[in-house]
């Protein structure tokens, strides 16, 4: 019997727990089979990379993550025009293509733009026919030192961390109040549509002193 409040003995030992349990014991299997996949498609789209498509460097989303830069889906139309390379040529040299992606910054499209020069100037284009190579397709030479790369990513994105080097407090830095500064800032952003129609107004003669604040349109 339990002590305290009279507590009774109440220990379920009768339930089935085989059947409410999930076991993997199949996860070594499951391991050496995809390992044997990935060799097989590795020889099968020999010499391409194992990899796959070549894809562009994004922004995250929302404003937590917008910092950092990760892989996207596609390039858009304006940076393959850009780089002098077809919409319709793009996917089959192994460049991927997002026609809905638009850039929005004139940093993302020059940073994708070398991104496909550098993988144009590196790749070796096979001929379809080797007796009748085409403009664009590399020499015999250089497909018989074609190696393929083997790697997870394609021209992966380098991680920059940039650190502050370690250094005294000035006294001119320990006067500044930061909270204040940061709230003024903040302010000055929030009335600027009030300043300047305050100095339209007074350039045209209409101000007059004296009067309360303008308030503006909701």
């Amino acid at each position: 019997m339990g002590k305290r409040n009279g507590m009774l003995p109440n220990a379920h030992f009768h339930k089935d727990w085989q059947t409410r349990i999930r076991t993997w014991f199949n996860q070594a299997g499951r391991k050496e089979r995809r390992r044997k996949t990935r060799q097989k498609r590795a020889l099968r789209i020999a010499p391409r990379p194992v990899s796959g498509v070549f894809r562009p460097t994004v922004h995250c989303q929302t404003i937590r993550y917008n910092h950092r830069l990760r892989l996207g889906r596609g390039f858009t139309l304006d940076e393959l025009k850009t780089a002098g390379i077809s919409k319709k040529i793009a996917p089959t040299i192994g460049i991927s293509v997002d026609h809905r992606r638009k850039n929005r910054s004139l940093e993302s499209l020059q940073r994708n733009v070398q991104r496909l020069k550098e993988y144009k100037s590196r790749m070796i284009l096979f001929p379809v026919n080797k007796k009748k190579p085409k403009p664009g397709d590399s020499s015999l030479q250089e497909c018989g030192t074609a190696l393929q790369l083997k790697s997870k990513r394609l021209l992966p994105l380098k991680k920059t961390i940039h650190r502050e080097k370690p250094r005294k407090i000035a006294k001119s830095l320990k006067r500044v109040h930061v909270y204040g500064v940061i709230r003024q800032a903040r302010k000055e952003l929030k009335n600027v549509g009030r300043e300047a129609r305050e100095a339209a107004r007074a350039e045209k003669g209409l101000a007059q002193k004296g009067k309360g604040k303008i308030k503006g349109k909701k």
